[in-house]
């Protein structure tokens, strides 16, 4: 779920698109799963789960990038300057 990257970790999601509420529901495949009530359309969703990932980790969202699964529902997050405890105690995981 997390792996060291760069300067930061690689966080590993399973995004839900037009759920009810923003949420995160867990983990699903060696995943996080977030839950978001954007949908996937025109980049919506991604934007959204940066934003719902930056306000979470307390970070600023230029600090945070999607690096691969711009198009899925499974995705790769740069997490910049952020250790990896931090990060777990931050989201909750």
């Amino acid at each position: 779920m997390l792996k060291p990257y760069r300067e930061g970790l690689l966080l590993e999601v399973h995004l839900k698109p037009r759920a009810k509420k923003d949420e995160i529901q867990g983990t699903y495949a060696g995943s996080l799963k977030i839950s978001l009530k954007a949908p996937p359309v025109e980049g919506k969703a991604n934007e959204a789960l940066l934003k719902f990932l930056a306000k979470r980790l307390d970070l600023p969202r230029r600090r945070l990038k999607i690096v691969s699964g711009l198009t899925s529902r499974r995705k790769s997050i740069y997490i910049e300057g952020l250790a990896e405890d931090e990060v777990r105690r931050r989201l909750g995981i």
